[in-house]
């Protein structure tokens, strides 16, 4: 596993590479980047916090919970903390399974919970003034498709 809490720039490629075996079939990375809008406002940047001793002790638990619960054989999860301009990675979670169906249920699955549970905080910036953002595991338009698809 390779789990890290970076003030440095992700770099995805090189993680998503490492993460390869022989066993794979698949490898699924999520790359959360900041977006230049939420809601219709226009977004400057983003600041992210975090209780970087308890948030990385979740994520190792959250890798390893993944592992056992979805039968991958390994992942990686970095976040990026400090603040990050419209365009940069904030976020990457690579799962390497030998079944894609497995890689993509455990990706998603580690998103979701890691915006949960994860005491990790994001201040946005936008034009008009700035705010904490809450997590948003499940966004309401995605809940009836992934139900759908279950």
């Amino acid at each position: 596993m390779q789990i890290a809490i970076t003030r440095d720039v992700i770099e995805s490629a090189r993680i998503m590479e490492e993460m390869k075996a022989g066993s794979d079939g698949a490898v699924c990375l999520f790359d959360g980047i900041v977006r230049n809008n939420t809601r219709g406002r226009q977004t400057l940047f983003l600041d992210y916090e975090a209780y970087e001793v308890m948030a990385l002790q979740q994520m190792k638990g959250l890798a390893a919970e993944a592992i056992a619960k979805f039968g991958v054989r390994d992942v990686a999860l970095v976040h990026r903390l400090g603040r990050l301009e419209i365009g940069e990675s904030s976020v990457l979670i690579v799962v390497a399974s030998a079944h894609r169906g497995a890689a993509f249920d455990a990706c998603r699955w580690l998103i979701d919970t890691l915006k949960k549970t994860v005491p990790i905080w994001k201040k946005e910036q936008f034009v008009d003034g700035a705010v904490w953002a809450d997590g948003e595991p499940f966004p309401e338009e995605i809940v009836p498709a992934a139900v759908v698809e279950g």
